[in-house]
């Protein structure tokens, strides 16, 4: 089967930093099912894994960690999925990756594709949909039946892949949605979404949103990077929450916290997976959930470039598209 991958961490402008490869097939045991992948995406945390390090690998490591695709075979144990079964989902970041022509997964973080949407379209969502709904609904506690209606949420990089599902799942559970965006585009882009207010994550933050008559806000989400950690602090409401996906190396100052008892949480969503959780199979019901959603009109895809054909060459514009820090929603690749 085709697969790209790589056996050195270099600078995505080296044409060895990703590598064309024929691999044997794999097979389904237990409860894994093997998916021919249709299409894939690239995330921020693809660049991450494979960014410049002193390593070597003695057989070539496959990553990637979004796709869609169609089941051919299913191990043993398999109840959820049948063969012809077509599907999407984030994989494990403990295993091998999505960049190649059929890959294994664990059915309990595998959910059925959106049928109104291509499989382009589907590739674009599994990991960031999943890192939205678990920073709101799992780690900030937000409901998403609408309880909390009426309260806010600052996300900060909105225009981002994980912002832009994000809005619009804050939306449904009936939150007023501030939104940071720093270009013209992605301005336009949240706004399309849903965003209530857009504000510059590159000026002064607490000045724009005490300008919308909000001295805080009751929760945040930092989806870019902490060098706005302060300013979240500083913004967030007495007993209120700030969830964020970036593990930093940049201080991070408590006191404000403290004095507010607000709450700070982590989301990582390849957790489950990689610590095989007994709940995880929340995932498979929550990819699952946001199909139905999609088939009924009320969320959208966020894929903004696909790319043709998945090889070693697109694999290597995406991550520099991603690299540029200048992407919003997300870049696709399609077709083997």
């Amino acid at each position: 089967m085709k697969a790209v991958g790589f056996t050195h961490y270099l600078p995505i402008e080296d044409p060895n930093s990703f590598l064309d490869l024929d691999l044997e097939i794999p097979v389904p045991l237990d409860e894994d099912i093997l998916v021919e992948v249709k299409a894939i995406s690239v995330n921020p945390v693809d660049t991450k894994v494979r960014a410049p390090k002193d390593i070597v690998e003695e057989t070539p490591r496959i990553i990637g960690y979004d796709a869609s695709g169609i089941v051919k075979a299913v191990g043993s144990d398999v109840t959820l999925f049948k063969e012809g079964d077509e599907v999407y989902y984030a994989g494990d970041i403990s295993r091998s990756g999505t960049n190649q022509e059929f890959h294994l997964v664990d059915q309990k973080i595998v959910g059925f594709k959106p049928k109104s949407l291509s499989f382009a379209e589907a590739a674009a969502l599994p990991l960031t949909t999943i890192t939205a709904y678990e920073s709101f609904f799992d780690r900030l506690k937000i409901d998403p039946n609408g309880a909390h209606s009426g309260q806010t949420i600052l996300i900060i990089g909105a225009g981002g892949g994980v912002g832009s599902i994000g809005i619009q799942l804050a939306k449904l559970a009936g939150l007023k949605v501030i939104a940071t965006a720093s270009r013209a585009e992605t301005t336009d882009w949240v706004k399309e979404l849903g965003a209530d207010y857009v504000i510059n994550h590159k000026e002064d933050m607490v000045e724009q949103v005490r300008n919308l008559g909000l001295y805080h806000v009751d929760h945040i989400a930092i989806f870019n990077d902490m060098r706005h950690w302060e300013t979240a602090v500083e913004l967030i409401r007495p007993q209120g929450g700030i969830v964020t996906i970036d593990d930093t190396e940049l201080p991070m100052p408590m006191a404000g916290m403290k004095a507010k008892a607000a709450s700070l949480h982590w989301e990582f969503m390849f957790a489950r997976p990689m610590h095989q959780t007994e709940d995880m199979i929340e995932q498979h019901k929550l990819l699952s959930n946001i199909s139905e959603k999609i088939d009924s009109g009320t969320i959208r895809t966020t894929v903004t470039d696909v790319l043709s054909p998945i090889n070693a060459k697109s694999i290597r514009e995406a991550h520099r598209l991603i690299e540029t820090g200048q992407a919003k929603g997300k870049i696709v690749i399609e077709g083997f």
